[in-house]
């Protein structure tokens, strides 16, 4: 069993960077594929970054090199690095960790861009 907290959300002005954390608990975090996906209000969730256990990465085509995800194995925890935020990235933001036919998802975290 892993249990996910997300952090580090908030509200910013566009343009603006925040970076979100994802704190997992439970055994062999290094084994699990770890993402990232974002529901906006009325829309359906979707992927924004990948890391593999191999540190492997992989970015929605919307990301267009402004977000960066990153992964500390000794720490058990993904980070999500987010610049240049324009409004329509204002979502939930939810951590998911992925291994075979195994998911596991936090509770999400509110991110806000607006002027």
């Amino acid at each position: 069993q892993v249990q996910l907290v997300e952090s580090g959300g908030g509200s910013v002005q566009p343009g603006g960077s925040l970076r979100l954390s994802c704190a997992a608990s439970g055994r062999n975090f290094n084994i699990y594929a770890m993402n990232w996906y974002r529901q906006a209000p009325g829309k359906q969730r979707e992927l924004v970054a990948t890391i593999t256990s191999g540190g492997s990465t992989n970015y929605a085509d919307f990301v267009s090199g402004r977000f960066t995800i990153s992964r500390d194995n000794a720490r058990n925890t993904v980070y999500l690095q987010m610049n240049s935020l324009k409004p329509e990235d204002t979502a939930v933001y939810y951590c998911n960790a992925a291994v075979a036919i195994i998911r596991y998802w936090g509770q999400g975290t509110q991110v806000t861009v607006s002027s």
